[in-house]
């Protein structure tokens, strides 16, 4: 709904528009595993593409950013809700009601058929039930979504990568056709990422049929992922490259032009901020802060116009010229 109101507002944009955010949501639920009032949001769309190939990207997008993160087992689950839509029509269905069984639909997978099944008769549809399900089960791949599958194929996603999953409802209003979400093996917590094409909704606000695709990423979801399949153990406790130190107070000016030169060659440099603590308890602390070098600037260094570079892993230290030290850490 954001996306949209921009859109609106600005409605000179180049077309097709990407773009992804990342922000709090907030929903009033019970928190539960994987599902909190708040949480953290990472959205991707394509707004203005009416093509099979913007459909495929976004899902593309999804399944790579899961590849980079580290998953190796992942699945995407992919349907179209129009064959939704077009089985409820079938089975005598108001069209007013349609959304009602495709929100119950959407449940299938927390609390299974005969779960669906029950609370279908108790929504009234006890006459229909067994056949919805059946036709949807029995359902194939639309013109559109065969397109989508030969894309991603096409785009190097293997086959164990995508499924057609036509019990896949998704229980936002506002989808239109192609849908999917993405769920990763041994996680119990729910689908980590999931969307598809709204081509009505920024409508709602622009007051132009325009196109749109997109789907979001649950980074709440995704951090418990991570931590349960023991993806978080190699990366680094800190970006910040090298800690430069301050040998004692008469050397504090040239440890903040070492800093400040670091930092303009691009490399993430803290500096320490206590000049009268010893240079023991300031490798100490970059050790423990998980920060990789040291650099020192002793009397030796400055009389000699050169830097000692302490590795913290494995105590090895050297020292070379000051105007060299930028590329030691490229």
């Amino acid at each position: 709904v954001p996306l949209a109101r921009v859109i609106a507002s600005y409605p000179n944009l180049p077309m097709p528009f990407k773009r992804y955010q990342i922000q709090p949501v907030w929903r009033a639920e019970k928190p539960q595993t994987g599902r909190f009032r708040e949480f953290l949001q990472c959205d991707a769309d394509i707004v203005g593409a009416n093509s099979p190939l913007a459909d495929a990207e976004i899902i593309l997008l999804a399944a790579k950013s899961l590849e980079k993160l580290g998953f190796k087992n992942f699945k995407i689950l992919i349907n179209d809700r129009q064959i939704l839509f077009d089985v409820l029509a079938e089975c005598k269905i108001p069209s007013k009601k349609r959304l009602s069984v495709i929100r119950t639909i959407d449940k299938m997978e927390k609390i299974g058929k005969k779960g669906v099944l029950d609370e279908l008769n108790k929504k009234g549809f006890s006459k229909q039930a067994g056949a919805i399900l059946k036709e949807i089960e029995n359902a194939r791949k639309t013109p559109g979504l065969n397109q989508i599958f030969n894309y991603l194929q096409d785009s190097g996603l293997s086959k164990n990568q995508v499924s057609f999953s036509p019990t896949l409802a998704r229980g936002l209003d506002y989808y239109t056709s192609m849908i999917f979400e993405a769920q990763i093996d041994g996680y119990t917590g729910g689908s980590v990422a999931g969307g598809g094409r709204y081509d009505t909704l920024v409508g709602f606000f622009a007051k132009e049929y325009i196109k749109a695709v997109g789907f979001s990423f649950g980074i709440d979801r995704l951090i418990e992922a991570i931590k349960q399949q023991g993806l978080f153990k190699d990366l680094p406790k800190t970006p910040i490259k090298a800690l430069v130190t301050i040998f004692s107070p008469e050397y504090l000016e040239k440890s903040i032009a070492l800093t400040n030169e670091l930092r303009g060659a691009g490399i993430k440099t803290e500096l320490y901020l206590n000049p009268e603590a010893k240079l023991d308890k300031q490798l100490k602390y970059a050790d423990r802060k998980g920060i990789p070098y040291a650099v020192i600037i002793g009397p030796d260094e400055a009389k000699n116009k050169t830097v000692t570079i302490k590795d913290l892993k494995t105590g090895k230290q050297k020292t070379v010229p000051q105007k060299e030290i930028s590329q030691q850490f490229n």
